[in-house]
């Protein structure tokens, strides 16, 4: 019988194992580039871990626990055995049933308040943020003094602002001498929400015009000098130049501003007061079943606003943050890209080598 010796072909590119690994050894570039990326990997995860840690302390743990507490009902008589409970019994989803059943007009008109104030505050501060800081940004005399004074507000506590205004907003208060009407603004009415959305506005707008006025100072004058060359006017360079680059700091500030403002309590609830149905939001629906010893039905609140503002967060970051990841997309579309063109990715690999 023939000696039938087959002698590898070593002109045939590398196929790889049964793995679909390449066999061929990395060059000494690619092995370097390996080590560095796995470094940088684990650096990232040390510099993250603490951050981590925080959040699963402060964030994850209460949230597992609010959860938890609002699958149980509260201590005391129990219909079933005439004994007086020692221990919180398990009620499942029946805490949640009731918050959608018995308690269902005072949650939905809690909702319906912690929305609206979402909705009108946010659009009144982007407006009135975006002409603060517009007007920060522009070179004039004293206008270290002028940022002083708008960023003033901001600065001061929620709950001293709302102690303040509750005096503006008195019987016989500065609101009413200007308007010469006597307006019961800390009673049931509308006025309620008109006063909280005031005082509010008032406090926060400057945290927007702050974060838009760092956007604005890193656009380059050339670029308002070349369009002022073209003959572009003042609301035209604010519509094409101004609101397009600041976009991304307008984007975080409007983020932030909504997640806070879902969870009003403090302005309200001083300015105002507790169970009163104009301004009751859910964070106080939740604080005055807590404070009546129902932790159960309390949690359960708590929950389903976590839920409510998180899918804001989803959808806002979804819907309008598109241009905070577009460069994570672009990278995503160059490697589609050299996917689908193999002669490329070779080219590359080849000048890796």
């Amino acid at each position: 019988m023939a000696d039938t010796t087959i002698t590898p072909d070593t002109t045939a590119p590398d196929r790889g194992n049964a793995y679909g690994q390449s066999s061929a050894p990395l060059s000494p570039r690619r092995r370097t580039r390996a080590r560095a990326t796995a470094g940088s990997g684990r650096m990232a995860a040390l510099l993250v871990s603490p951050t981590l840690l925080v959040l699963t302390i402060v964030v994850f743990y209460p949230t597992l626990m609010a959860l938890r507490e609002s699958l149980y009902g509260p201590k005391g008589l129990d219909p079933k055995t005439g004994f007086i409970r020692t221990t919180e019994p398990f009620v499942g989803l029946r805490n949640y049933a009731d918050v959608f059943g018995a308690a269902g007009d005072r949650f939905w008109n809690a909702f319906g308040n912690t929305t609206f104030f979402t909705v009108v505050t946010v659009a009144l501060e982007t407006v009135i943020g975006v002409a603060m800081a517009l007007i920060m940004h522009r070179a004039f005399r004293g206008r270290a003094l002028v940022r002083a004074g708008i960023l003033v507000p901001w600065a001061v506590p929620t709950a001293i602002s709302a102690l303040l205004w509750r005096w503006i907003f008195n019987s016989d208060g500065v609101a009413n001498a200007i308007l010469g009407h006597q307006i019961l603004w800390t009673t049931e009415g509308f006025h309620a929400k008109v006063a909280v959305i005031v005082a509010e506005v008032w406090k926060t707008a400057p945290f927007i015009g702050l974060l838009v006025l760092a956007g604005l100072q890193v656009i380059p004058k050339e670029v308002y000098e070349a369009a002022r060359i073209d003959g572009a006017s003042a609301l035209r360079q604010f519509w094409h130049i101004t609101l397009p680059l600041v976009k991304p700091a307008l984007l975080v500030a409007v983020l932030f501003r909504c997640l806070d403002a879902l969870r009003m309590f403090d302005l309200p609830y001083i300015l105002i007061g507790a169970q009163k149905n104009s301004v009751e939001t859910l964070s106080m629906l939740a604080q005055n079943e807590a404070s009546n010893v129902r932790f159960g039905p309390a949690s359960a609140y708590a929950v389903l606003l976590f839920l409510y503002v998180l899918l804001m967060a989803l959808a806002f970051v979804r819907l309008l943050g598109t241009d905070l990841v577009s460069d994570r997309d672009g990278r995503k579309a160059s490697r589609s890209r050299h996917r689908r063109n193999p002669a490329a990715r070779r080219a590359k690999e080849g000048r890796a080598a």
